[in-house]
């Protein structure tokens, strides 16, 4: 194993951010720069009968009001595609301004420019906005008598019916032991740190600088590009760092091509930064859902059937669900299986990417179903999931390209002492405390891109490397990891390779979504450094002045950028030997990697895990305190431990969240969240973060990419909230079946 990958090294781009030298889209300094805000609808549905603006332009330092009546008309309807195939990415079919309907409430309805942002929000509060207001649909049972089976969901990529398997309602049938569940979950959003901002610059050759928060700079090129009808060689995309998404934006939202129409209008630099609240209406969010579980099994625990569905809402102009079914579906050997959506339509934007899109939901559901049905057994709920293991996929039959799962079972286990164990629910106290225990089992597919995927090496004279991909770094170590993967492929020490990403200049790489990222830029920076090796190798070999010449290039080794003989290491010369030799300043490569994608694989293609919790609950208040938590992962091939078990912690801490305090709730009379703001939407802090354990298990994949690269950005919240849940069950005997679990549930 190369000494560079799996190091734990520090962030390349740590230094920058802990001094402030990293600019964010924000901090961009342009001259004549002004600033925009965005008006939002007070309705859920309806029309604008009219739109009083004579008092925001006199205000002071405004310089234009837009609306639907001016604003100029986009070249193209955007279509809803996720942004992992690497071409458009929109996060929507709607974009407003360019009628009077109104669909949701906050939908842009008017953008005041100014020259300060502080005058540009005190202009804004000065519009006034008449509607003609409709009945509005915003929660999920007050359109439930009008749900229907979609054809397609999450942008068409995924049927609407899952495959089926068997007979599964005559195993229901036939089976000594049945359950059936229903579990809900409350809207979540992702709040990263940093809101989604855009500033935009148009030159006077028609070409347009877009500095955006995006995790995708190449989507944001070509989805900006077709809505101004643009060729996408005139619009570039910067965005070198990004403070947090979470999936927010791995879409691109229609404020990002507002900036760029609002300053092609007033022919200046505009900045559009979303406030806090417009965040929770102008990116997506996880959906409000309902998932109901039916099993059968015999009473030794073995599934004889399982039925998996979910009815959510989405908006009016997009059949969007997660994709809450699909790990659920193959992480057990149930011989029969059936599962499909149902959506509502309602007066919400489109939802969108939330960490673990539909796994966080879909495995809670199943994980929690799986504990009851332990219960029921009286079999130890581990042991329960080990009988039900799934050898191959059991919707193909394929073999898995890697696994691990047994391995990680046995090891949290170990870790987190589960042979310890009491299975009576309520008999574990310390003082006040009631003290519970649970486990769940983690999934998530493994996802590739469909476009191919580029990076380019250099090789400069002195014996120094740069790296290239159009990536951003988003707070995942992309940049560190990309580093290790270059200095690893060329033979280099790592403080050799300089990684650069962050704008559409470079060579193109999907947007960094569905634990994608990782495995895509590192198969093409990968195979870009050792083509630019192997090619020097090969001139090495050719050169009748280098001490190599004449030998089998096979037979050429690279370490700490010397290339030598692989049975006589003395025997070779460096990499700035050869090119100065040659009066070469620089060689470089472009590494293309094609994807395989799962559907075409002769294997099946998941990440898998096992998560362990150990909770308290005060017997007469019902405050819960989640006291431990241990994960055990295989993500395939480890790029940076630190800043991967990093991203699993971030992600296990999510699932806290989700488990115990995440929700927005809708109030229906205005069609607004009534917590729009990061005092009311609960999330963890670091009072409430508990230990910790994370391990990692690298079982070698030679199938999903080049270097075996899983990724693990979503799986870490993926089965958190079910162990917490059933280890609150464990503690005092009461199952919720609701998230997030709320003193109400308890008292």
């Amino acid at each position: 194993m190369s000494p560079a990958i799996g190091a734990a090294l520090d962030r390349v781009d740590g230094r920058a951010k802990v001094t402030g030298a990293a600019r964010y889209s924000g901090e961009i300094s342009l001259p004549n720069l002004s600033h925009a805000v965005l008006v939002g609808a007070r309705i859920p549905s309806g029309r604008i009968i009219g739109i009083d603006c004579r008092e925001a332009m006199v205000a002071d330092g405004v310089l234009a009001v837009l609306t639907h009546l001016d604003l100029d008309r986009v070249a193209a309807t955007p279509k809803l595609f996720p942004s992992l195939a690497g071409l458009t990415a929109h996060g929507q079919s709607f974009f407003p301004m360019q009628d009077d309907v109104v669909h949701y409430a906050g939908q842009p309805v008017a953008i005041v420019l100014a020259d300060t942002l502080e005058r540009a929000e005190h202009a804004a509060t000065l519009v006034q906005v008449t509607y003609a207001e409709t009945p509005s649909v915003t929660l999920l049972d007050a359109g439930r008598d009008r749900a229907y089976e979609p054809e397609k969901i999450f942008g068409g990529l995924v049927p609407g019916r899952n495959p089926t398997r068997g007979d599964p309602e005559a195993a229901l049938r036939d089976a000594e032991l049945n359950l059936d569940l229903t579990y809900r979950f409350a809207v979540n959003h992702q709040n990263p740190l940093e809101p989604s901002t855009t500033t935009a610059a148009w030159d006077d050759n028609d070409r347009l600088t877009v500095y955006d928060s995006t995790q995708g700079p190449t989507a944001t090129q070509l989805s900006v590009a077709e809505l101004l009808g643009l060729p996408p060689i005139n619009v570039r995309v910067v965005s070198h760092y990004v403070g947090g998404s979470f999936g927010a934006k791995a879409l691109i939202w229609p404020h990002v091509t507002l900036a760029a129409l609002a300053a092609r209008r007033i022919g200046r630099p505009v900045r559009l930064a979303l406030s806090r609240d417009q965040m929770f209406h102008s990116c997506g969010h996880r959906e409000e859902q309902e998932q109901r579980i039916r099993i059968g099994a015999g009473r030794d625990g073995r599934l004889t059937a399982l039925t998996h569905d979910k009815i959510s809402l989405t908006s009016h102009f997009d059949d969007w669900a997660e994709t809450s079914l699909e790990s659920a579906a193959i992480a057990y050997a149930s011989p029969t299986y059936a599962g499909g959506y149902r959506l509502v339509r309602g007066n919400i934007i489109t939802p969108t990417f939330t960490r673990g899109p539909g796994e966080a939901t879909g495995m809670f559901a199943l994980e929690s179903a799986m504990d009851e049905l332990a219960y029921l057994t009286g079999i130890d709920p581990l042991e329960l999931r080990l009988r039900n293991h799934a050898d191959n996929d059991p919707d193909t039959g394929k073999p898995w390209s890697s696994k691990g799962l047994k391995e990680c079972y046995q090891r949290g286990a170990e870790l987190f002492g589960w042979s310890d164990r009491d299975p009576e629910p309520g008999t574990r106290r310390d003082g006040q405390w009631l003290i519970g225990t649970g486990m769940a089992t983690a999934a998530y597919p493994v996802a590739a891109p469909i476009s191919p995927q580029r990076a380019r090496a250099r090789m400069y004279g002195d014996g120094s490397a740069v790296v290239e991909a159009g990536i951003s770094e988003f707070g995942t170590g992309a940049l560190t990891a990309m580093t290790q993967v270059a200095a690893d492929g060329l033979g280099l020490p790592v403080h050799r390779v300089r990684f650069v990403g962050g704008t559409t200049d470079l060579p193109n790489i999907a947007a960094a979504v569905g634990s994608a990222g990782s495995g895509a830029t590192s198969s093409a920076v990968h195979l870009a450094c050792v083509q630019l090796r192997d090619q020097l190798i090969r001139h090495a070999v050719a050169d009748q002045g280098s001490p190599l010449h004449g030998a089998d290039p096979d037979t050429v080794v690279v370490r700490d950028g010397r290339m030598c003989r692989r049975d006589s290491p003395e025997v070779g010369e460096t990499y700035h030997e050869l090119l100065d030799r040659n009066h070469m300043p620089d060689v470089e490569a472009l590494g293309t990697w094609m994807p395989v994608l799962p559907m075409g694989s002769d294997h099946a293609m998941h990440t898998f895990g096992a998560q362990f919790a150990e909770v308290a609950v005060d017997a007469d208040l019902g405050r819960i305190r989640v006291r431990r938590l241990v994960g055990v992962f295989a993500p395939g091939r480890v790029l940076n431990r630190k800043t991967a078990h990093s991203q699993l912690m971030g992600g296990m801490l999510w699932g806290l969240g989700q488990a115990l305090l995440e929700a927005t709730r809708m109030d229906p009379h205005t069609g607004r969240y009534a917590n729009e703001n990061l005092a009311d939407y609960l999330v963890p802090v670091n009072a409430d973060a508990p230990d910790v354990t994370i391990e990692t298990i690298e079982v070698p994949d030679s199938v999903v990419n080049p270097l075996g690269v899983k990724g693990v950005g979503e799986i870490g919240i993926v089965g958190t909230s079910a162990a917490i849940a059933n280890a609150v069950h464990h503690a005092t005997g009461r199952r919720i079946r609701e998230l997030p679990i709320t003193l109400e549930h308890l008292l």
